[in-house]
């Protein structure tokens, strides 16, 4: 008979069971097996959880993030840099004769432009000067005329005061028959005809004077006709055309030679001292801009570069091609409610004057970001999850950062009418007791 070694892992088989419920020759214990490493499959599956895990936090994240500065500081790609075009036309017609500039060229203020032919001018000129000359000699001539007249008033009623005391003397001898009645009705026909010659030559003084034409200290005479003398003496000036701001030569096509007519734009200048930009806000992002917040703004052609400016203000209208009006009754075209876009509202803003080393040019794109200086709190139901450093960080995300004097597009000045508000953090009223004028004994 052969005994068994105790030690032995094997055992009989039942008569019935399958070789399916057979233990396994090499079973270990469980902690063997929570020892022995992973297999690569393993590793990977772990690895691809964690990784997407990580992935959906922080996409959570940078869409809170992006959300959070975005409210505070509202932004848009859709801007444009302008300035004022001022056109550029004579004030007289004729031809140029002299070109000063040419295309792109920068001017200052009274910088000479162009000339236009000023010999016709000069000519007028000339004329009205000698036409003034001659109304100085016309107003002494008057003045002698003046004198003549007044001088026939007095022998006018010298006559008529004669034939009047001749009447009364020859009246009293028509009783005594000294004198015939026809003596005595001539006699009155001529105190008749003496009154009238009086008032001829009072008429005639009269006439006289107004024909000098003078009006207290001013002879209206002599006044337009220097007028006219002044008048000429514009259109001599005008023939010169000076530019009226500083800035550069833009749509330049002209020549010497060309005819130029009055009011008609020979070509423009870009006004370089007052630069602007009109960014297009959707109408969302209008609550928080209010004018005189300072904007953060940045130019396609100068990356990096920030440049700063002021907002002036937001368009209260826009032009709807869809309303319109058939008669008294309003046309309003059918619109599909799918889809609702945000209506764009131009904001105005006023921008640092220009530097040589970063120069403005219109129509530039540009990125305008406003500092509407206002805070968020972080919501009740989120602050178990942020951590205090975190929401501390978020907290300082709405105060705009410091402007340097010396950044480009800044220049000399500040920002205009720009309102200071208190952006500090709020502070919870405290709660200590009022001083005391007692000593206070620090604890042990």
């Amino acid at each position: 008979m052969t005994n068994t070694p105790e030690n032995s892992n094997t055992e009989p088989a039942k008569p019935g069971a399958s070789a399916a419920t057979a233990p396994p020759a090499n079973t270990k214990p469980s902690s063997a097996m929570k020892s022995r490493p992973l297999p690569p499959s393993a590793w990977k599956k772990n690895l691809g959880r964690a990784f997407g895990i990580s992935m959906v936090l922080s996409a959570l994240l940078l869409s809170f993030l992006t959300w959070w500065e975005l409210d505070i500081r509202p932004r848009t790609d859709d801007a444009y840099l302008r300035a004022n075009i001022v056109g550029i036309a004579a004030n007289v017609s004729g031809y140029i004769t002299e070109l000063n500039v040419v295309d792109n060229q920068k001017v200052n203020v009274g910088d000479l432009l162009f000339r236009v032919d000023v010999r016709p001018y000069q000519a007028e000129l000339d004329l009205a000067v000698a036409n003034l000359r001659l109304v100085d000699l016309e107003i002494i001539a008057l003045k002698d005329a003046i004198v003549q007249r007044d001088a026939d008033i007095v022998s006018a009623e010298a006559k008529a005061l004669y034939d009047v005391q001749f009447l009364a003397r020859m009246e009293p001898l028509l009783k005594r028959q000294f004198v015939t009645p026809d003596q005595i009705d001539a006699a009155k026909r001529n105190v008749r005809s003496s009154d009238a010659m009086v008032q001829q030559a009072k008429a005639a003084a009269s006439q006289a004077r107004a024909n000098l034409g003078q009006l207290g200290d001013i002879n209206v005479r002599r006044q337009k006709a220097q007028a006219n003398v002044v008048e000429k003496q514009l259109n001599v000036g005008y023939c010169e055309v000076r530019s009226s701001v500083a800035g550069y030569v833009t749509n330049f096509n002209t020549s010497v030679g060309q005819f130029a007519q009055v009011g008609m734009q020979v070509f423009a200048l870009v006004d370089t001292s007052n630069w602007y930009l009109l960014a297009n806000y959707q109408e969302t992002d209008l609550r928080g801009i209010e004018p005189g917040m300072a904007v953060e703004v940045y130019l396609m052609a100068y990356p990096g570069v920030r440049f700063h400016g002021v907002v002036q203000g937001v368009g209260w209208a826009l032009y709807d091609p869809n309303q319109g009006s058939n008669g008294v009754l309003p046309t309003v075209s059918p619109t599909l409610d799918w889809v609702r876009l945000a209506q764009r509202f131009p904001v105005r803003i006023v921008m640092d004057a220009s530097q040589d080393a970063h120069p403005y040019r219109m129509g530039a794109t540009a990125t305008a970001i406003v500092e509407t200086r206002k805070r968020r709190q972080v919501p009740d139901i989120l602050k178990p999850l942020v951590p205090d450093a975190l929401e501390s960080w978020l907290q300082t995300l709405a105060v705009p950062a410091p402007v340097s004097p010396d950044s480009p597009g800044r220049g000399n000045t500040e920002p205009l009418n720009v309102p200071t508000q208190d952006i500090s953090a709020p502070t919870a009223p405290s709660t200590a007791a009022p001083p005391t004028t007692a000593p206070v004994t620090p604890n042990p």
